[in-house]
């Protein structure tokens, strides 16, 4: 089956007042035409996540409602929901690691549901901040939680403090803590590697991005805009990354100076004094005119395409534009069903198991195989003990396909029997029977030895006696007698 990267993205009512009318979708990128559609779903921003489809797993789709307690379950074979979850609270985001392993969900108090997607499992739920948590983000490789809040605040949450058993009765304590920002946090980007070796970009209502290096735990560099910045999109490469406001000024900052050929210097990296460190960017033409692009729709959410080649910009007004990144060109507009409001989008390669477009079939071996939906428990509304102890996960085992070239059908047969058949009750009787008699004649032939090394024992000893009673010939017999009865006794 070709590549085809596709666009993923889910629509609300303008504001997420009421649930029922909006969808999430699947266009292709290049025709922009509709591949799938999903129902009955209505979810806010930031409270859409999927798990792409991989190998012989089918992938799923999470998206928490807005006016109740309520997540729907899709997987991509189907385009009805697979199961409704009723959660402990209304969540206000929510994040699921790269492997689809965890799901977190925030909540309008500022407490953090931290879920085992297989099991149903709540590991943990916490006070993280005091205000609303607004967004939540694993790292590439799952190893923490970011999770950022009304509160100004960004924590950072070990994945592995918060699922350990040890410490399942204490209150769970950030990493670290990212307090830098005044006004609420608006959206949290990491970029690549493992933990403490990542970036990570933060927005917030009061004008501005900031650069932040896990290791160290340290800002690097303050980005200030001339407007309030509601969601960001960083470049795979981390060579560059897009803010936008939500009136619709996005905004693209470079982080490397180009080189210079006529001086001989070569490309340098922007910022990195720490927290004095402020780079201003501003919306004049004589400056920022090549690096801003003017939405009159105004803006919602933004992703990069797979390729970076292409910067996705959704509006309120239901559509969403494609730029070309090297010339900010409009390439083409995707317009949604009803022209609801954008809540979330992203890119991605066409599932393999996408219903009714593809053959579910994985094109291996005799073709009988077919991609197996990834196991999604309803979650647990609190924390229980004994389930957590018990911890049954189902899992997926991988197809295993053989060449009948390389073995033949009657030698696996015979070597299976051989192997795993397991034996009758009378052969395993008399197997058992005719052990007993090889052991009982060991026995009885170890017996024989010993009485004949015991004999052959006695005989030495008598000849060495009358050696010494012939190199004494002047003792007398009473003497005689009592020396040998002290042998004896010796012996005895």
């Amino acid at each position: 089956m070709p590549l085809q990267e596709i666009v993923f993205y889910s629509t609300a009512a303008a504001g997420g007042a009421r649930s029922g009318p909006g969808a999430i979708c699947l266009n292709d990128l290049q025709t922009g035409t509709t591949i799938a559609t999903f129902k009955q779903t209505s979810a806010a921003r930031n409270c859409t996540a999927y798990v792409e489809s991989t190998g012989a797993e089918g992938g799923f789709i999470l998206s928490s409602q807005p006016d109740k307690s309520i997540m729907n379950v899709y997987n991509f074979q189907k385009d009805q929901i697979s199961m409704k979850m009723v959660l402990p609270e209304r969540l206000t985001c929510i994040a699921v690691d790269s492997r689809g392993t965890f799901c977190a969900g925030g909540t309008a108090q500022g407490r953090v549901f931290l879920w085992e997607i297989a099991s149903g499992i709540m590991y943990n739920a916490w006070d993280a901040h005091y205000r609303q948590v607004t967004v939540l983000r694993f790292t590439p490789d799952g190893a923490v939680l970011l999770s950022g809040s009304e509160d100004s605040g960004i924590s950072v949450w070990s994945v592995s403090r918060l699922v350990d058993e040890n410490m399942a009765n204490e209150l769970p304590v950030p990493e670290m803590t990212l307090s830098d920002h005044t006004l609420s946090v608006t959206d949290i980007r990491c970029g690549a590697g493992r933990f403490t070796s990542c970036r990570v970009l933060t927005s917030s209502l009061d004008y501005s991005v900031k650069l932040w290096d896990l290791s160290s735990q340290t800002l690097l560099t303050t980005f200030q805009f001339p407007k309030p910045i509601s969601c960001l999109a960083w470049d795979a490469t981390e060579n560059f990354f897009f803010a936008a406001a939500s009136e619709g000024a996005v905004y693209q900052v470079n982080l490397f100076r180009p080189a210079d050929e006529s001086s001989g210097t070569q490309a340098t990296a922007v910022g990195g004094e720490g927290v004095n460190d402020i780079i201003r960017v501003d919306d004049t033409p004589t400056t920022s005119k090549k690096r801003l692009i003017s939405v009159t729709e105004g803006v919602t959410v933004m992703t990069i395409s797979c390729t970076s080649a292409s910067l996705l910009v959704a509006t309120p007004a239901g559509s969403i534009h494609v730029y070309d990144i090297a010339s900010h060109q409009l390439v083409r507009t995707i317009r949604t069903l009803n022209g609801l409001s954008v809540t979330h989008v992203a890119t991605m390669m066409r599932p393999p198991d996408l219903i009714g477009h593809v053959s579910l079939s994985l094109g291996a071996g005799d073709g009988k195989d077919t991609v197996s939906v990834r196991p999604v428990a309803i979650f647990q509304r609190t924390r229980d003990v004994k389930a957590r102890a018990a911890h049954e996960v189902p899992m997926l085992l991988p197809p295993c396909y053989r060449d009948s070239s390389l073995y033949e059908d009657e030698e696996l047969l015979r070597d299976h029997a051989f192997f795993v058949q397991r034996k009758s009750a009378g052969a395993h009787a008399d197997v058992l029977q005719a052990r007993v008699s090889d052991l009982e004649a060991d026995v009885a032939l170890l017996r024989d030895q010993l009485g004949r090394a015991k004999n052959i024992n006695d005989v030495m000893w008598e000849n060495v006696v009358q050696k010494l009673v012939k190199q004494r010939p002047n003792a007398s017999p009473s003497e005689d007698d009592a020396d040998q009865r002290k042998r004896k006794r010796g012996r005895t």
